[in-house]
C-alpha cells in the first residue's frame, strides 16, 4: 500500500493496527476488530509504495513562484531494499480547497546516481522566512535551498 496524505477528522478511525489504507485487514492482527474496519477511513491521496514520504511542508508564500503557492512539499526519503527504486525526491502537490487536487510535480531529484546508489535522501522540509524550499538530506549530511533565479 502506498504511503498517503489524508485530513484528520474529529472522531474518524484510520484503521490502525485493524486495518491499513482504509479498509485493508492486517491479518496479523488478532483479534480482529471488523467492527472497526468498517469505519475505517481511506485517505485522501496516494504519494507511492516505499516512498517513506516522511517530510511535509505546507506552503502558502513561496519564493518558488504561484505554481507552489498552495500544496504541500513532500520529502521522501526513498525505499532501501527494492529492486526498482522509488522516492529519492522531494515533490509538490497541488491542493485546491484545502484537499489535494493533481498529480505530483518533481521539485529535487537526482539523489540517485548511475549505479542506483543513493548520493542523498531528502528527508526534512520546511520553507524560510524568504519562502525558498529547504529540505535535510541525511546522506549528504547537508540542508538545500531552493530558490527561484532571479528575474524569473
Amino acid at each position: 500500500m502506498p504511503d498517503y496524505i489524508t485530513s484528520v477528522r474529529n472522531g474518524a478511525f484510520y484503521g490502525w493496527p485493524y486495518s491499513y489504507y482504509g479498509q485493508n485487514v492486517d491479518e496479523r492482527v488478532k483479534p480482529q476488530r471488523p467492527d472497526l474496519v468498517a469505519e475505517a477511513v481511506k485517505p485522501d491521496y496516494a504519494l507511492g509504495s516505499h516512498t517513506a514520504s516522511l517530510g511535509l511542508a505546507f506552503s502558502s508564500r513561496t519564493s518558488l513562484g504561484t505554481a507552489y503557492g498552495n500544496g504541500a512539499f513532500v520529502g521522501q526519503h526513498g525505499s532501501w531494499n527494492r529492486s526498482v527504486h522509488s522516492g529519492y525526491k522531494v515533490i509538490y502537490v497541488p491542493f485546491r480547497d484545502g484537499r489535494p487536487s493533481g498529480p505530483p510535480k518533481d521539485v529535487l531529484t537526482g539523489f540517485l546516481g548511475h549505479d542506483g546508489k543513493a548520493m542523498g535522501r531528502p528527508v526534512g522540509v520546511a520553507v524560510d522566512q524568504a519562502g525558498a524550499l529547504l529540505v535535510a538530506d541525511d546522506v549528504g549530511n547537508v540542508i538545500w535551498r531552493v530558490s527561484r533565479a532571479k528575474g524569473r
